[in-house]
C-alpha cells in the first residue's frame, strides 16, 4: 500500500531571499541531522542573468534501522538524488528527492516548494509531499515501512530547530536582509548591494519561523508566540498557524491525514465542503483512517441534506412539552473551557415524553442540542484562545428508577444513542454521571454495547455522594458552577423536569397525522442501483419547452445519468413475480420502466449525452423539453467498460449479483417540473431546487458544465 504524506502550509515571515540563503547552508550536510552523511554535487546550471539555477545533489543517508537489517540488505548507506530548481526572477524553489538505493524494490518521491506568500510579498510559504511505495524487501516490507515513516516524520519534528539555526548564525553575521534579484541591466551597484545587505542589529527581527525536515530537510514550523494565522493562504490550503490555533496540536501524519481528506472533498464537492474541525472528529474517531473517515463523514452529510438538519436551530422551534418537562440544558463550562450540558435524567419523565411527543420528536430536539453544542465550541474557542471541539455532559440519575426502563422509551434511548454516535463523533469531551441508582447497571447493560469504545472511556460514574470527594466534580467543574441541586451557590434554569400530564398524551395515529417523522420530512427519495438493474422514473410533459430539474447525490458506487424520451407511456412495474421490475431495499427503491422488448432509437431516445456521475458527487442539472411525452430519467450502475447504451438487462438477469455489495449502488434525487417562464436559466441561481447547503460547511467555489439543451452544475457536497 501507498503511503503518502502531505504538509500544512507553513510560513516563514522573512523573505524568500534571506529564507534561501539559510536554505543553502544546509550542503553539503548538516550537524543538526545526525543522518545526513554528506552530499556530492552531480551536475549544476546557472542562467547568463542569474535568475536561474539549478542543481542536483546525490546525498548519502545513514538510516537508523537494525544492524541485522543492514546486513541483509548489504549497505551500510542510503542514497538519494535531489534536485533544486531555484527561480530568483519568480521567487520560487522547487525540490524533487527520490531514492536511488533499491529503486526496484521501494519507491520514494518527495516534493517541496518555497514560494513567496499571496498576501505579503516579505513572507515566504513552505510545502511538502512524499510518497512511498515498497513493492517488496527481502520479506521485511512492514519493518522497513515503519522504520521509514518514523524517520521521515522525526525530522519533519526536528526541522524547526534547522532554519532557526541558520537564520541565527546569518543575524550573528550581521546579514538579515538579502536583496532580490534583479536583471543585469538595472542591477544596482555592487556598493549599495553590499550596503543593503547589513543593518543595524536592533532592526534585526529575531526568526520565528520553521523548518520542517523531510527527505530534503526543510520544511517550515509553527512561528512561536504568534497565536493567529497567517491569513490569506494559497488556494485555500490549511497552515500550520491555523492548525495549532484552532485545532490543536496534530502530528505531522495526522497534519497530513487532515489535509489530504479536505483537498478530497475541495475536489469532489465543489461548492461547500465541511468545516476543519467537523472533518478532524471524523478522522479522530476513525483513528485517523481516511478510507474509513471519509466513507462514515459522506454518509454523515447525506444525512444532514436529506433530513434539513442544518436548519433546525433556526427553523424548529421545540414545543411547549418539551420546554417544561425535558430536565436538561446548557450551563457554562467546565474547567477545560468546554460547553457544559446538564441532563437531570432521573427527574425526567421519559414515558410520558415519548407519548405526548413522539421518538421522533424527542430525536429531533437532541440534534438541535448537538447543533447548538457545535456552535458552542465554536465560540468557546475565540473567547478561550484554544481548540475547544467537544462538550461535557453531567447526568444526575437521582430519581432514576424502573419506570425509566420503560421499553419504548428504551427503543427512544437506543435509537438517539445510535444516531448521535453516527453524525457527531468525538463531540463528547466528557461524561460525569452523578448519583447512579441500583437500577443503573441494568440500564447501562442495555445501552452500552450501542457507545463506541472511545466515548465509553469518556464516562465518570459516581455512585451515591462519592461525587462530592477527591476526584469527584471539583476536579472538572469550578465551585462556582456547580448547579445548586448538587450542593453547589450557582443557580441552575434548567427544567426540573416531572411527570407529563396524561392529558397531553397522544395516539400513535395523531403523532403520524401530525408529520412529526423525521425521516418522512424530506424532499429527496432514496434508490439503488445494481449492476444491470438500473434505477428510472417517469416524467410526464404536456407543454413542450418545460424545463426538468434534478438534484442528485451519488451515496456509493459510481453511476451513469441518463435522459431519455418516449412518445408512449412505459407500463407500470410489476411486484408479484421474480422477474419484476421493482425492488424496495432497506437502502431505497430500484424501479425500471424501459420494457425489455423496446429499441433505442424506435421506441424511445436519448436525449442527453450519458453523465459519468463518482461517489460522493452531488449533481444539479436542467433539461429544456423540445416535444411533450414521457421523458426517463435513469441512473445506471457504471462498470469499466461501460454497458452499451441499447443493453438494458432486467432484474431476473441479474438476480445473483444482487447480494455482491460492490455492484451495489445508492442514490438520493429530488426532480421537479418548471414552466419555461419560471425559469431563470441557470442552477445555480434556481431556488426551487431545494438543495440543502451545510451550515457545517465553508464556502468554496463551484463550476458549472453545459450539455447541449441542459444546464449541469456539480455542487459536490454529501
Amino acid at each position: 500500500m501507498v503511503q503518502k504524506y502531505q504538509s500544512p502550509v507553513r510560513v516563514y515571515k522573512h523573505p524568500f531571499e534571506l529564507i534561501m540563503a539559510a536554505y543553502e547552508r544546509r550542503f553539503p550536510t548538516c550537524p543538526l541531522i545526525p543522518m545526513f552523511v554528506d552530499s556530492d554535487t552531480v551536475s549544476e546550471f546557472k542562467s547568463e542573468d542569474g535568475a536561474i539555477h539549478v542543481i542536483e545533489r546525490r546525498c548519502k543517508l545513514d538510516i537508523d534501522a537494525p544492524r541485522l537489517l543492514k546486513k541483509i540488505a548489504g549497505v551500510d548507506y542510503v542514497y538519494f538524488v535531489q534536485k533544486n530548481s531555484l527561480n530568483y526572477r519568480e521567487r520560487t524553489l522547487h525540490i524533487e528527492a527520490h531514492n536511488e538505493t533499491f529503486s526496484n524494490r521501494v519507491i520514494i518521491n518527495e516534493h517541496c516548494c518555497y514560494t513567496v506568500h499571496p498576501e505579503n510579498e516579505d513572507w515566504t510559504c513552505f510545502e511538502q509531499s512524499a510518497s512511498l511505495d515498497i513493492k517488496s524487501f527481502f520479506g521485511f516490507e512492514s519493518t522497513v515501512e515503519k522504520i521509514a515513516m518514523k524517520q521521515y516524520t522525526s525530522n519533519i519534528k526536528k526541522g524547526k530547530e534547522i532554519i532557526e539555526y541558520y537564520l541565527r548564525q546569518l543575524e550573528e553575521e550581521g546579514v538579515t536582509f538579502v536583496p532580490r534579484w534583479t536583471p543585469p541591466s538595472i542591477a544596482p551597484s555592487s556598493e549599495t548591494s553590499a550596503s543593503c545587505k547589513k543593518q543595524a542589529a536592533a532592526s534585526a527581527v529575531v526568526p520565528d519561523a520553521a523548518l520542517k525536515e523531510g527527505l530534503s530537510s526543510e520544511a517550515p514550523g509553527h512561528p512561536s508566540g504568534v497565536p493567529e494565522p497567517a491569513a490569506g493562504t494559497p488556494d485555500d490550503k490549511l497552515d500550520a498557524d491555523y492548525i495549532k490555533r484552532y485545532l490543536g496540536d496534530l502530528t505531522p501524519l495526522q497534519e497530513s491525514c487532515l489535509i489530504r481528506l479536505r483537498q478530497w472533498l475541495q475536489e469532489t464537492h465543489k461548492g461547500k465542503i465541511p468545516k476543519d474541525e467537523h472533518i478532524l472528529r471524523f478522522l479522530r474517531a476513525r483513528d485517523f483512517n481516511i478510507d474509513k473517515a471519509r466513507e462514515v463523514m459522506c454518509q454523515s452529510l447525506t444525512w444532514r441534506k436529506q433530513h434539513q438538519v442544518d436548519y433546525i436551530l433556526d427553523t424548529w422551534n421545540p414545543p411547549q412539552v418539551l420546554q417544561d418537562y425535558y430536565a436538561g440544558g446548557w450551563h457554562h463550562h467546565d474547567k477545560d473551557g468546554r460547553p457544559l450540558y446538564v441532563l437531570r435524567l432521573g427527574q425526567m419523565d421519559t414515558k410520558g415524553l415519548v407519548r405526548a411527543l413522539g421518538e421522533e420528536a424527542l430525536l429531533r430536539y437532541v440534534l438541535s442540542i448537538n447543533e447548538e453544542g457545535l456552535r458552542r465550541c465554536e465560540e468557546n474557542t475565540k473567547v478561550f484562545g484554544r481548540p475547544i471541539s467537544s462538550w461535557t455532559c453531567l447526568v444526575d440519575l437521582e430519581g432514576l428508577n424502573m419506570r425509566h426502563l420503560w421499553r419504548p422509551g428504551v427503543k427512544a434511548l437506543l435509537r438517539i444513542i445510535e444516531v448521535v454516535e453516527a453524525n457527531y463523533p468525538e463531540t463528547l469531551g466528557r461524561l460525569l454521571i452523578l448519583r447512579a441508582p441500583r437500577v443503573f447497571p441494568v440500564l447501562w447493560t442495555l445501552v452500552s454495547p450501542f457507545i463506541d469504545d472511545n466515548t465509553r472511556r469518556k464516562f465518570l460514574i459516581y455512585a451515591g455522594n462519592d461525587y462530592q470527594g477527591p476526584g469527584g466534580l471539583l476536579d472538572y467543574i469550578d465551585r462556582e458552577v456547580i448547579p445548586d441541586f448538587l450542593g453547589g451557590e450557582c443557580m441552575c434554569e434548567v427544567p426540573e423536569g416531572g411527570l407529563v400530564p396524561k392529558s397531553l398524551y397522544r395516539t400513535a395515529e395523531e403523532l403520524e397525522n401530525e408529520d412529526l417523522k423525521l425521516w418522512t420530512e424530506t424532499i429527496y427519495q432514496s434508490a439503488s442501483v445494481f449492476k444491470g438493474a438500473p434505477h428510472e422514473i417517469l416524467i410526464q410533459i404536456v407543454d413542450a419547452s418545460s424545463v426538468i430539474t434534478w438534484d442528485f447525490d451519488v451515496c456509493k458506487g459510481d453511476i451513469v445519468f441518463n435522459i431519455y424520451h418516449s412518445k408512449r407511456s412505459p407500463q407500470p412495474p410489476k411486484k408479484d413475480s421474480l422477474g419484476a421490475h421493482s425492488i424496495t431495499s432497506p437502502g431505497g427503491n430500484n424501479v425500471q420502466l424501459i420494457d425489455r422488448a423496446w429499441q433505442l432509437g424506435r421506441d424511445y431516445s436519448m436525449v442527453e449525452s450519458p453523465l459519468i456521475c463518482k461517489e460522493g458527487e452531488s449533481v444539479q442539472g436542467s433539461h429544456v423539453t423540445r416535444w411533450p411525452g414521457f421523458y426517463i430519467l435513469q441512473w445506471k450502475f457504471h462498470s469499466m467498460p461501460a454497458c452499451a447504451a441499447t443493453s438494458l438487462p432486467r432484474v431476473d438477469d441479474v438476480l445473483a449479483s444482487l447480494q455482491v455489495s460492490s455492484h451495489k449502488c445508492k442514490v438520493m434525487y429530488y426532480t421537479e417540473v418548471i414552466g419555461s417562464e419560471d425559469f431563470r436559466g441557470s442552477m445555480s441561481s434556481l431556488e426551487s431546487s431545494h438543495s440543502g447547503f451545510s451550515q457545517l460547511s465553508a464556502a468554496t467555489t463551484s463550476s458549472s458544465q453545459s450539455h447541449s439543451s441542459s444546464m449541469i452544475s456539480r455542487w459536490r457536497f454529501c
